[in-house]
């Protein structure tokens, strides 16, 4: 080969890799905590308190209590028990598009649970989404947020979970289609999409925002729910906190816009939603976010409920540009006025509905039942009205249980898409235009 055609192919090549580097630099994205621009540095190096761990009134408390702290902060028992089932002995199923995914028993039962792994493969599996046996986790275990979570906390949760009565529990098998049931190949994506770094502290910040980061990013991993995802089902970190369909309900923009996002909300709004599940004004927490107020937000110490809140108030606004401008304000009093056009849904909402919502919205049973000033029933798309008629919820707060029978199997699929475009026309800015077919599909989304 002459010098000038071996210039020319070097030349190639290297078009080639920066060209390839240029792509993945771009399907990638950036970190989590990319926005707050200022400089980290490894936990070890860092002079303020601690951001990783449990509250002061933890601190001198046993391994396993701690790692119960932890657990909770990081809401494993939701995702790894299944309803009727014994804690976190898995078995909960995941809808999606090819096929549904379940959850392991990470009980320390030593034939179907956790209970032969040492520490080095419980770091493993949770910072870095390799089982046991070798075998590569899938990012429904949201292991590209608990990298960030510290080897001395991952091994506290560890001891806790060791600490449980063993259940003799094995999954069902996944139904994933090819070429997606092929775990080897986690490998490529788990190379792209997972940093595998722990937390680094930002020396730009202060320590109640280093700590709402830990919370957020890493055991919280909000992200995981609040993020869109791009075409490899990775978060898209250049769209933070913006809001994003997860288990076939959408999980709202969390992000510091004052319109779409919590920008607007008050300190205290914030804590309380994020402690209770309800804030005056803004609604109240069901389906998947539900769960996790009650499972875990709710058991966080008041302190890290505030430094979560500090955090939030950092993350750039985002506009959602299919949720309107302003929300809608209480409904007449009287059902004669107002929207009328969905005779069904009206019906239908005056049969099952009415007696704990009111005509206007407000509730006079409960704030928590309160309609008006929600983001559910503002969003034109109406998923989570459908969603809530189909599954009901069932909350736990400060005052007692709090539940919404599910009409899944009382209404038919018409009849829901027409309570929920007579619900967001009512008591929200813009009705929604659902069908049966729509609501068929969120049916087969929801986690089983």
């Amino acid at each position: 080969m002459s010098p000038g055609a071996r210039r020319i192919l070097l030349s190639v090549i290297a078009i080639f890799i920066i060209a390839g580097l240029i792509a993945i630099w771009i399907i990638r994205g950036p970190d989590p905590m990319a926005f707050a621009g200022g400089p980290r540095v490894a936990l070890s190096e860092y002079r303020e308190a601690n951001p990783t761990g449990v509250p002061k009134a933890l601190a001198q408390a046993s391994p396993i209590e701690r790692g119960k702290y932890l657990a909770t902060a990081a809401d494993c028992m939701v995702c790894h028990t299944t309803q009727g089932g014994k804690e976190y002995a898995g078995g909960l199923g995941f809808k999606l598009p090819f096929g549904t995914l379940y959850s392991t028993n990470i009980t320390p039962d030593k034939e179907t649970g956790i209970g032969n792994y040492s520490d080095k493969d419980f770091l493993n599996a949770v910072q870095r989404g390799i089982r046991h046996d070798g075998a590569r986790l899938y990012p429904a275990m949201p292991y590209t947020s608990y990298t960030y979570i510290s080897d001395d906390d991952a091994l506290a949760i560890k001891a806790y979970l060791f600490s449980l009565p063993p259940v003799r529990a094995s999954a069902p098998a996944n139904t994933l289609a090819f070429p997606f049931n092929q775990r080897w190949a986690m490998m490529f994506w788990s190379a792209l999409f997972n940093r595998d770094v722990r937390y680094e502290p930002d020396t730009s910040k202060s320590p109640e925002w280093n700590r709402g980061a830990y919370l957020a990013e890493a055991l919280a991993h909000c992200g995981e729910c609040h993020t869109p995802r791009n075409l490899a089902f990775a978060l898209d970190n250049r769209k933070k906190f913006a809001g994003a369909i997860t288990a076939g309900w959408r999980a709202f923009n969390i992000s510091s816009d004052k319109a779409a996002g919590v920008g607007g909300w008050r300190d205290d709004d914030l804590i309380s939603y994020l402690s209770t599940g309800h804030a005056a004004g803004h609604g109240t927490a069901s389906g998947p976010m539900g769960e996790a107020v009650d499972n875990s937000l709710s058991q966080l110490a008041p302190e890290d409920t505030r430094a979560i809140v500090a955090y939030l108030r950092s993350v750039p606004p985002i506009a959602s540009t299919d949720l309107p401008a302003t929300l809608a304000p209480p409904a007449p009093e009287s059902h004669k006025e107002g929207p009328t056009a969905d005779a069904r849904g009206k019906m239908v909402f005056q049969g099952a509905c009415v007696s704990c919502h009111g005509w206007t919205g407000e509730s006079a049973i409960s704030p928590m039942a309160t309609l008006t000033g929600g983001w559910a029933v503002n969003d034109p798309a109406a998923t989570n009205v459908a969603q809530i008629v189909i599954s009901g919820t069932k909350r736990h707060t400060p005052e007692g249980a709090l539940s919404m029978p599910a009409f899944g199997n009382a209404y038919s699929d018409d009849e829901i898409a027409a309570v929920a475009n007579y619900v967001t026309a009512r008591f929200g800015s813009k009705g929604s235009k659902l069908t049966a077919h729509d609501v068929a599909e969120l049916r087969k989304q929801t986690a089983q």
